[in-house]
């Protein structure tokens, strides 16, 4: 996801979206482990994903 795709959603929705996202990621390195994945470049996109989502959440936290 893009910063400006962020900016657009709602504070609650963001939230859900991390909450799902850091879901998935654990399952995705959970499964990594098990058995290798075809591409485990995925596993860096999502973590990275994750860190936008919560750069912008703190982002609002301290505009307010």
């Amino acid at each position: 996801m893009k910063m400006t795709e962020l900016k657009g959603l709602e504070t609650n929705e963001l939230v859900e979206k991390v909450e799902t996202a850091v879901a998935d990621y654990n399952q995705m390195k959970l499964n990594h482990a098990i058995s290798p994945m075809e591409n485990p470049s995925l596993i860096k996109a999502a973590r990275r994903d994750i860190a936008r989502m919560k750069t912008e959440l703190r982002q609002r936290e301290l505009n307010k």
